[in-house]
């Protein structure tokens, strides 16, 4: 009997966590590649992918469940500037897009602090 419980409560917790859905975040960073994910069940119209405030890509629609990769070094400026991986810092990455009834889509890539900012908690002494 208590074999068929646990079989039970098993199978239960088993379904829930198969039912649950995951989400990951929309813009991941590895290296240097973007990689774009829409986890929702719109298509995402008009994306415009913004790096440091001025280097951006177009990928224009990307559909529902789909997924968008890009090497950072196509990130371009008003001028042509492209962004250099190797020689640039990353300091800020937005996506902006429109929902198909016009709803605008804003997502910001979320930095870890790092360095001494994580170890120390952002503890800053007295001056």
């Amino acid at each position: 009997m208590k074999r068929l419980l646990l079989a039970v409560a098993v199978a239960a917790l088993a379904g829930t966590w198969a039912c649950t859905e995951r989400t990951r975040p929309a813009l991941n960073l590895d290296g240097n590649r973007l990689t774009i994910f829409n986890d929702t069940d719109e298509e995402w119209q008009n994306v415009e992918v913004i790096l440091n405030h001025h280097f951006r890509i177009q990928p224009k629609n990307i559909e529902p469940a789909g997924i968008v990769q890009a090497p950072l070094d196509i990130f371009v400026a008003g001028y042509g500037q492209r962004f250099n991986f190797k020689t640039m810092q990353i300091t800020d990455l937005r996506l902006k897009a429109k929902r198909p009834n016009g709803e605008p889509i804003e997502v910001r890539y979320e930095f870890s602090k790092g360095g001494l900012d994580d170890a120390l908690g952002g503890f800053k002494g007295k001056s």
